[in-house]
């Protein structure tokens, strides 16, 4: 039999879930942070429902019989599952069910408040865009907390571990987590290499840095012709130089997306040292290590949001974690040079090592006070450098080193602040002596819904809120960055730089809760706060989104070649290596190794001094009709800015693609087509 207390806790469960589900599958801003509108119909139909077919808010008739009984079977597929892993971690013992109904009820308190809140989010427009914005997490963390019980219900406690050997428990875990790195890697180069072969990845912010490569392999300068001259009027950014040696036997954009990922994975190893250093315990690294590969922002910087698959901003991460490893043992050297290489991969990282300085000597301070002993001069005073080194780059770097590469131009990504000025001093001076404006675009719901969508992940560590503010400046200009807040969260490639430390400050979190309680609860709620949120969040095989046939990032669409990506195959066998070739966005990452490969887009490039043109060398123009970014804007090839504007210039080839590509080639031009 169980309690009063057990009965009331399962009732309450199964009213959560139903009342969540319900009121998500009404609501079509809801049920879209889950899965598609097609699916949503799917799903409602399935439970008995209808869908009208005018869309709003409260667009569907449900069977709410049948959504109790979702509920139902939720709670009893949670509890039956938390009884057979503890049954099994207890060698058989005895479980008590009402035990079992009381742990696992307290994370459907999720649900219902969120469930409640939205009864109540009609009075107030910011109440709802919060509430949108959670409602994802929400149910993450109740799917988190489930996974929690049923890693907490196997036996692990400091006595275990001590019992046990040491070199044989830390080998096994060291192994697990390589097989984890070794699936990340086969997954993500595969998903990589299918966009490339399915021309979904753009040129502009992911393939230029192969052409880059190529250029300066073939002595045609560090550069992109996207580039108003030398990348370095871009950024200061070249660790993806560092890969010219393999990239001279291997000349494809395959190789870097390989390299980019197997860096990525190996983050991993320094996660696993820095929270075995903390913990002591190779288990929780081993998890810990874990939860960093399952880390849904982490798997956007490999993949972004609009299928930017390469930057070389990535090289840093691995770096920096190896840097926070170098300086917790005093290797100095060591940690300078990450330093480096991070700054190599780009200028964005001195916003986070001048802070990490600071704090080494701050925490170095602190410490010496509270214990009473001697000052680590050595740490203090190479912290402080590091922090006042650090911000002198970046200033030198912004306001002089850029501009002097752009003709003393302001840097280009000043325009993502527009809201503060046009120029880094406008903006600087304005978000420090116009605290109303900046704390107007700071204090925002999206920033709340970013800094939640990063730390939740990680199970909130904010226990350790000393490292977590290392990573506050990023953060702050994060949030005021229009690009990097569409949509708001970790869904580009602008976080990359506090992705080391957030994954840092759990790992001491985990340290934390080890000397406290001589268990591995932190570390078994921040891998399962991993696996919950990049099952709702991520892209990868182990998200809703991977299989959801609605979904933009649906597995055929976007990894299976279809008929538009075997259509470019004719064309591009025609095209001799010695033409010059102006083409769209998509199309040009097949043509990085020509003579020239030029931009065509209504995009000023100083290669056609700013004007609405391709340059006057280009022989081939090839415009790709049919991806989504041209459909409406290419249907009519009459109304073709060279067929209008110069007729007497191109001629438009004979279509073998069905429809799907358009070639125009200069009348004047030498190359012979294959």
């Amino acid at each position: 039999m169980i309690s009063q207390r057990a009965f009331f806790a399962l009732l309450l469960q199964v009213v959560a879930v139903t009342i969540f589900v319900g009121f998500v599958l009404e609501s079509s801003m809801a049920s879209s942070a889950f899965f598609s509108e097609s699916l949503r119909a799917t799903i409602v139909e399935s439970l008995g429902g209808t869908v009208a077919p005018v869309a709003s808010n409260r667009d569907v008739s449900l069977n709410w019989l049948a959504v109790l009984l979702v509920g139902l079977m939720t709670s009893f597929v949670v509890n039956l599952s938390v009884a057979c892993s503890g049954w099994i971690g207890t060698g058989g013992s005895r479980i008590s069910l009402s035990e079992v109904f009381v742990k696992t009820v307290r994370w459907s308190w999720w649900l219902l408040a969120w469930s409640i809140l939205w009864l109540v989010a009609f009075l107030s427009p910011l109440l709802t865009s919060l509430l949108i914005g959670f409602v994802n997490l929400a149910f993450g963390l109740f799917l988190a907390g489930w996974c929690y019980e049923l890693l907490d219900r196997r036996k692990w406690s400091r006595t275990a571990i001590d019992e046990a050997s040491g070199k044989s428990s830390q080998f096994r875990a060291m192994l697990f987590l390589v097989f984890g790195m070794i699936l990340f890697t086969v997954i993500s180069v595969g998903m990589n290499w299918c966009l490339w072969f399915n021309l979904r990845i753009p040129h502009g912010d992911s393939v230029m840095y192969e052409e880059h490569l190529w250029n300066v392999l073939h002595g045609k300068g560090f550069r992109s012709y996207l580039d108003q001259g030398l990348f370095w009027g871009e950024h200061i950014q070249f660790a993806h130089l560092f890969l010219l040696p393999v990239y001279a036997l291997w000349p494809s954009h395959l190789l870097l997306e390989l390299c980019e990922t197997l860096l990525l994975a190996s983050g991993a190893i320094p996660v696993y040292f820095i929270t075995r250093r903390s913990s002591g315990d190779p288990k929780a690294a081993c998890l810990m290590g874990l939860a960093y590969l399952l880390y849904f922002p982490m798997h956007f910087l490999d993949i972004a949001i609009d299928l930017k698959t390469f930057r070389p901003i990535v090289f840093g991460v691995p770096a920096m974690f190896w840097a926070i490893l170098a300086s917790e043992s005093r290797r100095w050297k060591t940690m300078i040079g990450c330093f480096l290489f991070c700054l190599a991969a780009k200028e964005d990282y001195a916003i986070v090592i001048a802070p990490f300085g600071l704090w080494m000597a701050c925490h170095e301070w602190v410490r010496s006070k509270r214990q009473n002993t001697p000052r680590d001069a050595a740490r203090f005073w190479i912290g402080i450098a590091t922090c006042v080194l650090a911000t002198i780059y970046l200033l030198v770097v912004v306001k002089f080193a850029i501009p002097y590469f752009r003709g003393w131009e302001t840097v280009h990504y000043a325009r993502y602040f527009e809201a503060f000025g046009k120029t880094p001093t406008e903006i600087a001076t304005n978000m420090l002596l116009n605290p109303k404006l900046l704390l107007g675009q700071l204090v925002t719901v999206g920033s709340v819904i970013y800094f939640l969508r990063l730390l939740v992940p990680l199970g909130m560590p904010l226990r350790a809120w000393s490292q977590l503010l290392v990573a506050l400046p990023l953060f702050m200009l994060l949030c005021l960055n229009n690009l990097a807040m569409q949509p708001p969260g970790p869904y580009h490639h602008f976080h990359a730089p506090i992705v080391p430390i957030l994954v840092w400050s759990a790992a001491v979190v985990v340290g934390a809760d080890f000397a406290r309680t001589g268990k591995g609860t932190m570390a078994k709620w921040i891998v399962s706060c991993s696996f919950a949120t990049t099952l709702l969040f991520g892209f990868s095989p182990v998200s809703i989104h991977f299989w959801d046939p609605g979904h933009e990032m649906y597995w055929k669409s976007l990894y299976v070649q279809d008929d538009r990506a075997k259509a470019i195959e004719a064309i591009l066998e025609q095209i001799p290596a010695n033409a010059r070739v102006a083409s769209t966005d998509y199309v040009h990452v097949r043509l990085t190794h020509q003579e020239r490969s030029y931009d065509y887009s209504d995009y000023p490039r100083k290669v056609a001094n700013y004007e609405d043109r391709v340059p006057t060398d280009t022989d081939l123009i090839i415009i790709d009709r049919r991806h989504r970014y041209s459909i409406g804007v290419y249907d009519d090839i009459s109304k073709l800015r060279e067929l209008v504007a110069e007729p007497d210039e191109w001629e438009l080839l004979p279509d073998e693609t069905n429809g799907y590509f358009a070639v125009l080639k200069r009348k004047s031009s030498t190359i012979e087509l294959k």
